[in-house]
């Protein structure tokens, strides 16, 4: 029984960081999913699968999987690089490429 410890990114509809800055507990799956050969869905019988754990911090997450006795990995988060830039700027005399149109 081993787990998955990581901070998620914000969604690709997100252009802020609201609902990020949380850490989440997840098991590994213990047996490959199967696709059900009537209706093409895919299933599997693991139950842990479905556990899904928040904490505020990474601290907590690890205290708690260590109190339990669960193997983990913690995967650290990227940080995105944001680009100061604003729309003036697109104006500018001293452009560094020139209008292509």
């Amino acid at each position: 029984m081993s787990a998955r410890i990581f901070s998620p990114a914000k969604t690709a509809m997100q252009s802020g960081k609201a609902k990020t800055g949380y850490w989440v507990l997840e098991y590994d799956p213990e047996m490959p999913r199967k696709i059900d050969p009537l209706m093409g869905y895919t299933s599997s019988g693991d139950m842990r699968s479905q556990i899904r754990l928040t904490f505020q911090t990474k601290e907590e997450a690890v205290a708690y999987a260590e109190k339990h006795g669960i193997e983990f990995r913690v995967q650290e988060p990227k940080e995105s690089l944001r680009r100061q830039i604003s729309y003036s700027d697109n104006f500018r005399a001293d452009r560094r490429t020139p209008w292509t149109h």
